[in-house]
C-alpha cells in the first residue's frame, strides 16, 4: 500500500527506503512534538493550581451538585442532584449554602465547622483541623502553595478537559474516606477560577460539582462566615 501510493504520487519505486526514512522521521517528530504538547498541556493543571491557592484568596459561586452511586447487582446506578451557593476566603473560612432539595449550611469560621440541617432543625459542630484534614476544602480554602499541598496529597496533572486545566490529589494517608478528587480551573481576567470538583469516595460514590459564575476576589464581609445556631435547635458536638 505504501509502494502504490508512492507510484501514483510519482515518485519512483527504485527510491522507497529514501522516501520511507523520509515518513518516519516525519512521523517520528511529529510524535515528538505531540509528547511535548502533551507534558505542556498537563503541566498547565499544576500551574493553574498553584496560581489559584497562591492568588484567588476570596471567591464565591454558585453551583451544581450531582451524586452518583456506583452500580449494584447490574443495577442503574442512583444519582442525586442539588444546587446552592459558595463562598471562602482564604484561611480555612468557607461556606456551602444548599438550597434544593434540602436545605442545608456548612459553615467554617476558621475555628469551628458547621453543620445545620434546616428540616431536622439540627445542628451539628466540630474542630475545623479535624474536619478539613484530607478533604477537598482543605486544598479550596486553606491551602497556600504546592508544597504544603504535596505533604497530604499526591498531584498529577491531567490533561484538559471541558476546557478547563485539571489536577488530581490523592491522599497519601488511606482511611478508606476518599480515594482521590480533582479540580478544573478556567483562566479569567481576575485570575484562576475554579470550575469543577470531582470526588471518588472510599466506597466508590461520585459527586461532580460544577461552579458557575464564578467571581474571583470578591470583597466578603466577616460575617457571611460567621455562625449562629437557631434557636431551638439541637446542637451535637462532634
Amino acid at each position: 500500500m505504501i509502494q502504490y501510493q508512492f507510484a501514483v504520487a510519482g515518485v519512483a519505486l527504485k527510491r522507497p527506503a529514501l522516501s520511507l526514512a523520509k515518513c518516519f522521521g516525519a512521523l517520528a517528530l511529529c510524535a515528538l512534538a505531540s509528547v511535548a504538547s502533551a507534558q505542556t498541556v498537563a503541566s498547565q493543571g499544576l500551574e493553574s493550581l498553584e496560581n489559584f491557592v497562591k492568588n484567588t484568596k476570596t471567591g464565591s459561586a454558585s453551583f451544581t451538585q450531582i451524586v452518583t452511586s456506583p452500580s449494584r447487582d447490574g443495577q442503574t446506578p442512583k444519582t442525586k442532584s442539588s444546587s446552592g451557593s459558595f463562598e471562602f476566603s482564604r484561611p480555612n473560612r468557607f461556606r456551602f449554602i444548599y438550597k434544593n432539595p434540602f436545605e442545608q449550611s456548612i459553615v467554617s469560621d476558621g475555628q469551628t465547622l458547621w453543620l445545620h440541617d434546616v428540616g431536622l432543625n439540627q445542628v451539628t459542630t466540630s474542630k475545623l483541623a479535624k474536619a478539613l484534614n484530607g478533604t477537598p476544602a482543605a486544598m479550596i480554602a486553606s491551602a497556600t502553595d504546592i508544597k504544603g499541598m504535596q505533604a497530604e496529597f499526591v498531584l498529577k496533572a491531567l490533561p484538559d478537559k471541558d476546557g478547563f486545566q485539571w489536577v488530581q490529589a490523592t491522599p497519601k494517608t488511606k482511611d478508606g474516606q476518599l480515594q482521590s478528587f480533582s479540580m478544573g480551573f478556567k483562566s479569567t481576567d481576575k485570575g484562576q477560577a475554579l470550575a469543577s470538583l470531582e470526588i471518588l469516595d472510599g466506597l466508590g460514590q461520585r459527586s461532580v460539582m460544577l461552579f458557575n459564575q464564578f467571581e474571583v476576589n470578591p470583597v466578603l464581609p466577616d460575617s457571611v462566615f460567621k455562625f449562629t445556631p437557631p434557636a431551638g435547635a439541637d446542637v451535637i458536638k462532634q
